[in-house]
């Protein structure tokens, strides 16, 4: 298992496709709060395993996942200042693309922000584009399908709770891609960070707009992020696909896989039409 240290943090990653030096292209890929980088291989990688030349990285944020967080990140600006060197590190001299779900996505906006011309493309998976829970225009959660299977299934956990699509299959892809990382986050670590959750990076307001190829994947269920904060910053990223699905909540990536793949594989495709 790689680790790095950045920032004074030993970051958990997982590397697939080219090594570097050989890739053609490289993708950055950030996990939301709190599960791991299993939540991003197990959407991206069927979608990688069709292209040729990309070198994939997948972090652990701090706290979660491998990844241990020190005493010394107490807040969101931490674990920036941590994936901001640790990205430096694994991609010092290239481009790269940069992939954010949720929380990740928020990170993902600063990244940008801060540094736009070593980015080749931003694509952002039911991003956290407000920190404050309470100020997020989000509407209630509502279940539209539900298999016998999942009616079977205890009331009250967390699938049950964001799951906007309730069946066996996106039950079992919850239980792999999103609960192993919950299991292993640091409850302590998260508290921290909770505790100063908004970051003060720069983000859209304080940057030009953004030139690059953009994917929103936004679902229109979601209970957790919504989607209509997201339409307030589209305008910063002219170059934006901006994809809301019905029959898709805060995991829409689970929910509609194919749109998801074939959103992706456009967005890709952008990037590399772009050189």
């Amino acid at each position: 298992m790689p680790f790095l240290n950045a920032a004074g943090v030993d970051v958990h990653y997982v590397e697939h496709g080219p090594a570097a030096g050989s890739a053609a292209y490289t993708a950055v890929l950030l996990h939301g709060f709190p599960p791991d980088h299993r939540i991003m291989t197990g959407c991206f990688e069927p979608v990688f395993a069709d292209r040729r030349g990309w070198r994939r990285l997948y972090l652990d944020l701090p706290g979660m996942g491998r990844t241990v967080a020190p005493a010394t990140v107490g807040s969101t600006d931490d674990v920036f200042a941590v994936v901001r060197a640790a990205v430096q590190q694994l991609v010092p001299d290239g481009r790269y693309a940069i992939c954010g779900e949720s929380y990740g996505g928020y990170l993902a906006r600063g990244l940008v922000a801060a540094d736009p011309a070593r980015t080749t493309g931003l694509a952002l998976v039911c991003p956290m584009v407000i920190a404050e829970h309470a100020l997020r225009d989000v509407d209630e959660h509502v279940v539209l399908v539900r298999d016998a299977f999942a009616a079977a299934l205890p009331a009250g956990t967390d699938f049950d709770q964001i799951a906007v699509v309730q069946t066996e299959e996106t039950y079992a892809r919850t239980q792999r891609e999103v609960v192993v990382g919950l299991d292993l986050a640091d409850p302590s670590a998260l508290q921290r960070i909770g505790g100063s959750y908004a970051g003060t990076f720069p983000l859209e307001t304080e940057a030009p707009p953004y030139p690059g190829p953009v994917l929103f994947f936004l679902g229109r269920q979601d209970s957790s992020t919504g989607y209509r904060d997201a339409w307030r910053i589209l305008e910063h990223y002219p170059r934006a696909t901006f994809a809301v699905l019905d029959r898709a909540g805060h995991n829409a990536q689970i929910e509609q896989p194919a749109l998801f793949a074939a959103l992706v594989h456009e967005w890709l495709d952008r990037i590399e039409e772009a050189g």
